[in-house]
């Protein structure tokens, strides 16, 4: 082979790694090392998180617990909000150590570009998204309780752990703050936005990649929870829609602030106030305890209502409201287009970055 052919089949073979105009790894190989790192440091994270808990709850408790006793662990993890709480926290940990890795050696961007410009926009947006979560929430519980498919047991239940109610709500509150901010950082911030930068063809546009990665991203936040308790192949695309609605501020503003807040006001008013189960896992505390019934087409059953056509319609009503929110905050609404072009200069924000 002559010298200039090897050179080009080099070059060649390196393109399919290295992207040579924007100077960094294709999205691709990014992607997959940050999933690589996410995955070692969860396990850290977890195992530190895991022996921490279960040391205190020994030590209060009284009775042994083994981290490598797996039975154990999952008792005393369906059970006890401090666990959960501690495990997010390993989790949320986990995300932010990777992905902030990640945007550092592989993206080349800030970390803020993710979703995180904290201006007064940011704020209000995150107010909305935290209302939204809950207004949802109230509806769906409503709706069943009107149907006669929920009723009242009681009130203030302390569930199955032990502590009192409060320190159980507080651990519920911390363990969902984690689960909305890690998830959407992961899912929507360094995923859906790398896979828009990749597919940001010529034939495909700024605008297509976007919709592309959307769907993408939100099918992978499905199949995540494909392993929880109670889970369908119904409720597998019910949390792709999910993941579609999650997402929906992210694509039309930039910003993070609306899909943290409506995943963690969602999962708590699900979860703690009005003790539903969420994605699959049983309630621990709530301020209503609640006995089930009604067709589980409707209300999700054992999985919660993220599986059933009263949660699905509460995800369109939601989309709705947020297109309604993001018109009249910004004055216009479209994709946020810029998610889906590289840039190491200063980020677009506002109108600029719409289609």
């Amino acid at each position: 082979m002559r010298p200039s052919r090897q050179r080009e089949v080099k070059m060649s073979a390196l393109g399919l790694f290295w992207n040579r105009v924007e100077g960094r790894p294709r999205a691709f190989w990014r992607l997959l090392a940050q999933s690589v790192m996410f995955l070692v440091a969860i396990v850290v994270f977890g195992v530190l998180s895991s022996a921490f808990a279960l040391a205190f709850l020994t030590r209060t408790g009284g009775t042994p617990l083994s981290i490598a006793d797996p039975a154990a662990l999952r008792e005393v993890a369906g059970k006890s909000p401090l666990f959960m709480a501690l495990n997010i926290v390993g989790s949320l940990l986990a995300a932010v150590v990777s992905v902030g890795v990640a945007v550092r050696l592989l993206d080349r961007r800030p970390f803020a570009d993710l979703g995180f410009h904290f201006d007064r926009d940011w704020w209000l947006d995150l107010a909305f998204g935290l209302g939204l979560g809950a207004l949802l929430m109230v509806m769906i519980f409503l709706v069943e309780w009107a149907l006669g498919w929920v009723s009242v047991t009681s009130t203030l239940e302390p569930g199955p752990s032990g502590l009192p109610f409060g320190l159980a709500v507080l651990g519920g509150l911390v363990g969902f703050v984690g689960v909305g901010i890690y998830e959407e950082l992961f899912s929507r911030g360094y995923q859906l936005r790398n896979l828009a930068e990749g597919l940001n063809f010529d034939g495909i546009g700024p605008a297509g990649a976007l919709v592309l990665a959307w769907l993408i991203s939100s099918a992978v936040f499905g199949l995540l929870h494909a392993g929880n308790p109670n889970a369908t192949l119904v409720s597998i695309l019910n949390l792709l829609v999910a993941g579609l609605f999650l997402g929906l501020g992210f694509v039309l503003t930039g910003e993070l602030a609306i899909s943290i807040g409506l995943h963690i006001t969602w999962n708590f008013f699900q979860g703690y106030v009005f003790g539903f189960p969420v994605s699959g896992l049983a309630r621990s505390a709530s301020f209503i305890a609640i006995a089930q019934g009604g067709p589980e087409g409707w209300t999700g059953g054992a999985f919660g209502p993220e599986a059933g056509i009263v949660g699905l319609a509460a995800t369109v009503v939601g989309g709705l409201l947020t297109v309604a929110w993001v018109r009249r905050h910004y004055g216009c609404v479209g994709l946020y287009t810029s998610l889906a072009r590289y840039s190491r200069g200063a980020p677009q924000k506002g109108p600029s970055g719409l289609d």
